[in-house]
Formats: structure tokens, C-alpha cells, sequence
């Protein structure tokens, strides 16, 4: 039997893609209409986004632990969180969990390792830009990671929190996403990770300068493989 998926989810646009993502391609795996059992557990964003603004990684952990013991509880059998901002308290969570986890910024890293990329531009909210949760991943691999100027980390965390986490997709979004990414691409980048989870739901392969590192569908590939054994 494949093991039970435990979802620590955050924001609700990001964990429905990745949720929807393994039970699409569960079918490849599995047969049809077959994909692994999956649990998932979120508070209010609200309850996040508190200590996230005053910056207490500490009480960020404290809600992902809780969420954690509470899919445990209930049969989950490894955990993924599709929140890329929230990793900065992974290394307080990982401890103290009752369940091990896929962590989103080693599955993108060993992405982009196994694609041949060494000089990765990093998309996302500022608090998970200006943290190193994926110059970390990268370093580990011999790889780099170049962040956006200040101005366009602004421009994106607006988007981002005003926008995607809302369910609103504008072209103005894709637009402004294109014109970062391009400028990117001529500092010498060789794809973008997209990592917020929302961000893939306005940014593509069809649609970037760059190709794209898809953190969400890549997390949830990731979870599908470990379940099945792959």
C-alpha cells in the first residue's frame, strides 16, 4: 500500500495545488483514477502571517508542530508543507516532529542539480527571499542563488499576499513576473525556482524567460514518489 501523505498546509491557492497535483498524476503511478491517501491540515493563514510579520520563526514552528502531531494522529505517515515561506522554522520543527518531512527547497535543489542548472534565479515572498532556506539547498549542491533587487522583491511580495493568496490572478501579475525574471536572465540565470506556492498558478514554462522550477508540482512529485516507493 502507498504510504499516507500528511499535508502541513499554509495558504490555501498553494496546498489545493499541490494536493490536486498528487492526486492527478497519482494515476501514472497507481492506475486510474488511484492516488495515495492524503491528509491535510491548515489553521487560518491568519495565524501564520501574525508571527511571521514580527518575525518569530519560533511560534511559526510552533503551529506547523501542531499541525504535524494532529496528521500523525490520524494515520499520515511522512508530512510535506507547501509553503516555502514557513520553511525558515523547519530547523525548529524537523526535531521535535513526530512524522519526517520532505523539505521544499532540497526537492527544488535536486531539481535543478539533475537538470543541469548552476546559476538559479529565486522568486517568492521577501521573508522567504531574504532568507536562507534556498541559498542553503543550493550552496549544499555547488549551486547559486541569485536574488531579486529590492524594489522587485516589494513588487513581488505585493503580488504575492495581495493577490495570489486571494484567488486573484491578474495578467498584470504574469507581466511584472516576466519583466523580473527577463532582467534576471541577462544577470546570467539559467531557470527561476518559483518559490511561493501560488506563484505557479500565474508563471509557466510558456509564459517565463526562464524555465521554470515549479517548487508546488515538484513538492507534491516528490511526496508521490516517496509514497509509492519510487
Amino acid at each position: 500500500m502507498p504510504l499516507h501523505i500528511g499535508i502541513v498546509a499554509c495558504s490555501a491557492e498553494g496546498a489545493a495545488l499541490c494536493y490536486r497535483t498528487i492526486c492527478a498524476e497519482g494515476a501514472e503511478r497507481l492506475g486510474p483514477h488511484a492516488h495515495p491517501e492524503i491528509s491535510m491540515h491548515t489553521p487560518s493563514l491568519a495565524e501564520y502571517m501574525e508571527p511571521i510579520y514580527r518575525g518569530d520563526w519560533e511560534a511559526v514552528g510552533a503551529l506547523m508542530l501542531a499541525s504535524a502531531e494532529k496528521l500523525a494522529r490520524i494515520g499520515a505517515e511522512f508530512l510535506i508543507c507547501p509553503d516555502n515561506t514557513i520553511h525558515q522554522a523547519m530547523h525548529l520543527v524537523a526535531p521535535r516532529s513526530p512524522l519526517p518531512w520532505l523539505h521544499i527547497a532540497e526537492v527544488v535543489a535536486d531539481e535543478a542539480r539533475a537538470r543541469g542548472f548552476r546559476r538559479l534565479a529565486l522568486t517568492g515572498t521577501q521573508w522567504l527571499v531574504e532568507s536562507e532556506v534556498y541559498p542553503a539547498a543550493l550552496g549544499a549542491r555547488g549551486l547559486a542563488c541569485i536574488r531579486p533587487e529590492p524594489e522587485e522583491r516589494e513588487e513581488i511580495n505585493r503580488i504575492i499576499m495581495d493577490e495570489l493568496v486571494y484567488g486573484v490572478f491578474r495578467p498584470e501579475a504574469a507581466a511584472a513576473f516576466r519583466r523580473i525574471i527577463g532582467r534576471m536572465k541577462g544577470e546570467g540565470c539559467e531557470a527561476v525556482i518559483l518559490g511561493c506556492t501560488e506563484i505557479p498558478l500565474v508563471v509557466n514554462d510558456d509564459n517565463s524567460p526562464l524555465p521554470v522550477l515549479d517548487s508546488t508540482r515538484l513538492l507534491a512529485r516528490a511526496a508521490l514518489r516517496k509514497a509509492v516507493g519510487g
